[in-house]
């Protein structure tokens, strides 16, 4: 299977190319450039693996929560390859991206608490479990909401990553105390992790058409956008990745 994945929702700009088990990365911190790097980035992914775009299988895309303009920007740049090349889509959440790093970085921790700072005084936040695969299996939902206020389930360590536990370092290692055994602070969501939450999640839940490639925002009084249909891996109640 080939799955091309692009992630722009937060500082770092990324594209991933999955091919079976090989995975090619381009990743780089660079806020406000990500529309001048993506598409060289895609375009020297698929040289290096000499891997023509018309053998894609799916496209895979971070669609939030983060920047607007940058998960906008992701679900633009895959509606376009996907409608030019007819692939399906499918969206993955960054926070659940986040929490495939976390848990793949430390495999004896089994949850994770990825949070990203969404300005405003607030944070997305989620709690994610490893499934029996060792996938992260989100546990409640995707929030928004202030630092103060996030949700910590007891009785059992995890590894803290994303900016927001750099931003509100103090208050969520508070709220975790007792069950934080590490924090990634300066880790955002890659590319590399949305293809392999994608590759995953193809197989069982398909993908939808390109036109279905929309933002999925948790701060709908900001920008109220309509979920992604069919994407069960959004972060949404009762979905997989």
């Amino acid at each position: 299977m080939k799955v091309l994945a692009i992630e722009t929702a937060t500082e770092a700009c990324s594209a991933a190319l999955l091919i079976g088990d090989s995975l090619h990365e381009r990743y780089q911190l660079a806020p406000r450039e990500h529309n001048r790097l993506i598409l060289p980035m895609i375009e020297a992914l698929l040289a290096e693996a000499d891997c023509p775009a018309r053998s894609l299988d799916l496209i895979a895309f971070g669609r939030g929560p983060g920047s607007f303009t940058g998960v906008r920007m992701a679900a633009g740049v895959t509606q376009g390859l996907a409608l030019g090349l007819d692939l399906p889509v499918i969206g993955i959440s960054t926070l659940a991206a986040l929490a495939f790093d976390a848990l793949a970085r430390y495999p004896a921790l089994a949850r994770a608490y990825p949070c990203l700072d969404a300005r405003m005084h607030e944070v997305y936040w989620a709690v994610y479990d490893r499934d029996a695969d060792g996938y992260p299996q989100l546990a409640g939902q995707e929030r928004v909401c202030p630092a103060a206020t996030v949700t910590v389930p007891p009785g059992m360590a995890g590894i803290g990553i994303g900016s927001g536990w750099s931003t509100y370092a103090d208050i969520l290692s508070r709220k975790a105390e007792g069950c934080l055994a590490a924090v990634l602070s300066d880790r955002f969501p890659g590319a590399g992790a949305v293809a392999r939450l994608a590759a995953r999640c193809f197989p069982r839940e398909g993908g939808v058409p390109a036109e279905l490639a929309l933002p999925v925002y948790l701060r709908d009084d900001v920008a109220r956008k309509p979920a992604v249909a069919g994407m069960r891996p959004d972060g949404s109640p009762g979905s997989l990745v």
